[in-house]
């Protein structure tokens, strides 16, 4: 059924809290000048999304986004049935952050989809051409979800990192679910296997997943991060990035730090505490943030994902059909997997 006007309306989920979704009927928008309309076929839950499942949420959320262009507005090139992947921040495309191609820091954002405006848990996201990346045929809709938090998010950290410390040979993530196993999986791929990377966490699902990506699981549960480290040989790293945005993380990954080391902060929450001249200054160490990833970087990563796309699909454990979105996202939340993609169908 093609959707070519805004009085049409479908089924989308409306997030009440609680852990509660209804479904109700909503307008399905047209596109305007330099719009697309997508048609959503896969979204990939997130942790973000947890405060948004308990407390409710005023627009539709879902912002790891692929989807169909099923309309487009005018001064757009995009070809219907085009299969896209949506960037997060509709960035302005003209102010300074922008000209230098620094998306992730735009001055003039429009929009952060599912968020701000209604995300790909809908049948339909409205979005900027500018921000929705072509992935071709080659791929399907739940492999193409990992050009987002996963690969992109990952691979943008450690790229932050070699800005500082382009010869690191050791790294410490923190953190074990999607991002940090998308940092583990990108660093094996940017790094090579020469470069040990231990990942730490509590949940052995988790533990096992990252082993298997061929990260050195370091169990929270049955011993220390400094045990952990001494029986990999791994003292010290070059290199610690904290994906779970907890002070405890984030305090320890400072203090196992070596000389010239980086720690970058990807998950947001709470605090880090530090003295600066013998943490910062004497060692020349440095504390890095990474937000999100450059609209420019996705198609290095769509390359990567077609060379390596049984690898990366290893950490998509799980899909759900929408019907089922309730349950997959409260599935998700205990966090007994890897990635959970919950799929929309194609329509004719």
């Amino acid at each position: 059924m093609p959707i070519t006007a805004a009085s049409t309306a479908l089924r989308s989920p409306l997030f009440r809290g609680g852990g509660r979704i209804d479904f109700v009927d909503q307008l399905v928008p047209e596109p305007g000048p330099g719009e697309v309309l997508l048609r959503v076929r896969a979204n990939a839950a997130c942790g973000s999304d947890r405060p948004l499942f308990s407390e409710g949420a005023a627009v539709t959320p879902g912002h790891e986004v692929v989807g169909e262009v099923a309309a487009a507005g005018p001064g757009v090139a995009l070809p219907a049935g085009a299969l896209v992947a949506v960037y997060l921040m509709d960035f302005c495309g003209r102010c300074r952050s922008c000209r230098v191609g620094a998306t992730n820091q735009c001055l003039g954002k429009r929009a952060d989809v599912g968020f701000t405006v209604p995300g790909g848990y809908g049948p339909f996201v409205l979005t900027h051409a500018s921000n929705a990346f072509p992935v071709g045929d080659d791929l399907t809709p739940v492999e193409a979800t990992l050009l987002l938090d996963v690969m992109g998010t990952g691979g943008h950290a450690i790229g932050r990192a070699q800005l500082v410390r382009p010869d690191f040979a050791s790294l410490l993530v923190t953190g074990a679910g999607p991002i940090g196993l998308g940092v583990l999986a990108m660093a094996r791929l940017l790094l090579g296997p020469g470069v040990p990377v231990a990942i730490t966490d509590v949940q052995p699902y988790r533990l096992e997943l990252a082993r298997r990506l061929g990260g050195q699981p370091i169990d929270l549960r049955s011993e220390s991060l400094d045990d952990g480290l001494a029986r990999l040989g791994l003292c010290e790293v070059d290199v610690a990035i904290d994906t779970t945005g907890k002070a405890i993380a984030r305090q320890g990954a400072l203090g196992r730090l070596g000389q010239r080391g980086v720690l970058v902060c990807v998950g947001h929450g709470e605090e880090l505490r530090l003295e600066v001249s013998p943490q910062l200054i004497a060692s020349e160490r440095a504390v890095l943030g990474s937000e999100y990833f450059r609209y420019d970087e996705m198609a290095g990563n769509l390359a990567l994902l077609r060379r390596h796309r049984a690898y990366l699909g290893m950490i998509i454990t799980h899909r759900y059909p929408i019907g089922q979105l309730q349950e997959a996202l409260a599935f998700f939340h205990r966090g007994e997997c890897g990635k959970v993609v919950v799929e929309q169908e194609a329509q004719p």
